[in-house]
């Protein structure tokens, strides 16, 4: 990322990116997480044992937005380098092998290719202000610093926990009338020119006991099932007599040509 580099978001404040590695002081301050996700996206079997080792391995690949004025932090941008042949067919399963991808990549010196988006967390108090636009357009700008000739994003669908169980590969479907997705998240990269690729039904794993579920959705599971729970993108399945609860966040593909005009 270019780090100091200055741009505007639509309240015209001006808005300053620097990497990880140029402010590590920022990268320590950051955004609390809780503050942006629901309790239980924090507990991935993969992912979330991995994200510090994203952070602190790939510092240049991490950034912050803040608003120039103040140093305050508007929003957190995650990514990370693999290898990607551009067939869609040989895109990873799911968040969780992206970052085994990446993390791995980089401990064993493996050459990149593409760049794969895998958060941008936007503080509660600057949202609404097409911050979402922004940290976009700042990850394209890195996978072109790096010389990378795509941008990918197993992306989250905002509006899926409206539909928890309608499968991805039919909400991915919907659209507005004029041809965009319904969803706001999806909208964002289709603006800036990304394609509508392939949906991840089991792209996270989240497993826990059963009384951590209860405690992550703040419900109570008193059979064995699959429940609708609070901001959940799917269902939970529960087993009561093996008292745990296993969930798979779905995403979809989102890929970008990094080389189309802007």
């Amino acid at each position: 990322m270019r780090g100091g580099g200055v741009l505007r978001h639509p309240g015209c404040v001006p808005l300053v990116i620097h990497t990880f590695a140029e402010r590590p002081d920022l990268a320590e301050e950051g955004i609390p997480s809780r503050e942006v996700w629901p309790e239980y996206n924090l507990h991935g079997d993969v992912l979330n044992p991995l994200w510090g080792s994203l952070c602190d391995e790939l510092p240049e690949f991490q950034a912050v937005v803040v608003d120039g004025a103040t140093d305050v932090i508007v929003a957190e941008l995650h990514t990370g380098p693999l290898m990607w042949d551009g067939i869609e067919e040989h895109l990873p399963s799911g968040i969780d092998e992206v970052i085994r991808s990446i993390v791995g990549g980089r401990r064993e010196g493996h050459a990149a290719n593409t760049l794969c988006a895998m958060a941008a967390e936007i503080a509660p108090s600057a949202q609404g202000l097409g911050l979402a636009r922004v940290g976009v357009e700042a990850m394209l700008d890195v996978a072109r610093s790096h010389g990378y000739g795509h941008l990918i994003a197993p992306v989250r669908p905002s509006w899926k926990e409206r539909y928890p169980l309608t499968p991805i590969e039919r909400y991915v479907s919907w659209q507005r009338p004029d041809g965009f997705s319904i969803d706001p998240w999806i909208r964002v990269h289709q603006r800036l020119g990304a394609r509508l690729s392939t949906p991840i039904p089991q792209s996270m794993r989240i497993s826990g006991t059963v009384a951590e579920w209860e405690q992550w959705t703040q419900m109570t599971f008193p059979e064995s099932g699959a429940y609708v729970f609070p901001h959940g993108l799917a269902t939970v399945c529960i087993d009561r007599e093996a008292g745990v609860g296993t969930y798979y966040e779905p995403n979809v593909w989102l890929i970008h040509d990094v080389t189309a005009p802007r």
